[in-house]
């Protein structure tokens, strides 16, 4: 929400744009599993999931520089290899002409620069969307890393431990 254009977006550190997107794509309603690690991702930095389908997520963060048709022809390999409905990859800055016609007729979004922003502008300021209205989240749940849903406070009710939460 406090993002202000795409120089704010580009001001952020790596990670911090991967948790950006993260929580755009929560807000337009899918399942969002993000890396834990700062380890290798293996190419995909978060994994969607909606309708039971997996989307992949590459996000490159250049502020000047092109993604080029590398890049894309990675996350196709992976989409492929992980069965997955379709990938996204999303820039700071621009792809090059051959990336564009690599993902032509593709699974595969590219999402630059200034489609980025466009995205940012839309879900700036909404709450995170839920399959069901009646059981829309609140914005303090603490969610499941894996798999987003929202925890659920419990109560033991045996053992060393009863009476106790968890």
């Amino acid at each position: 929400d406090r993002q202000t254009g795409i120089q704010s977006i580009r001001s952020l550190g790596w990670k911090q744009f991967e948790e950006l997107m993260a929580e755009a794509y929560r807000r337009k309603g899918y399942t969002v599993i993000e890396n834990p690690g700062r380890g290798a991702d293996g190419g995909v930095d978060i994994r969607l999931q909606r309708d039971g389908q997996l989307h992949l997520v590459q996000c490159k963060q250049w502020q000047s520089r092109k993604v080029g048709v590398n890049v894309v022809r990675e996350m196709y390999g992976l989409m492929t290899a992980e069965s997955a409905a379709s990938a996204i990859v999303i820039c700071s800055g621009i792809f090059t002409q051959e990336a564009k016609n690599f993902a032509e007729g593709k699974a595969i979004d590219l999402v630059d620069g200034a489609q980025l922003e466009a995205l940012i502008g839309q879900v700036r300021g909404t709450q995170r969307e839920t399959a069901t209205p009646s059981r829309r989240r609140q914005p303090s749940a603490t969610l499941c890393p894996r798999c987003g849903s929202p925890l659920v406070l419990r109560t033991a009710q045996k053992g060393a431990n009863a009476g106790g939460q968890f």
